[in-house]
């Protein structure tokens, strides 16, 4: 068995609302020096070894991920 993370975040040029409220948070909370935040979602997955990296990018674009607003990025992890 393999362990494999798929992280996936809006692309640059989509408006992430949820990101915006973190950020405005933080600097109520007295943080300072983070320009930008962004919030996506992680996904772990034990896949077999018969899963191929053209298998996992097929299913991140089309169960994980919305490939119009959002760009993701495939792991194979120890």
């Amino acid at each position: 068995m393999a362990r494999v993370i798929v992280d996936v975040l809006p692309k640059a040029e989509i408006l992430d609302p949820q990101g915006q409220a973190v950020a405005r948070a933080m600097g109520r909370l007295g943080v300072s020096g983070v320009a930008d935040v962004r919030q996506g979602k992680h996904f772990e997955l034990e896949v077999d070894d018969s899963v191929d990296d053209a298998e996992l990018e097929r299913i991140a674009g089309s169960l994980l991920a919305n490939p119009v607003i959002e760009e993701w990025v495939v792991r194979r992890v120890p």
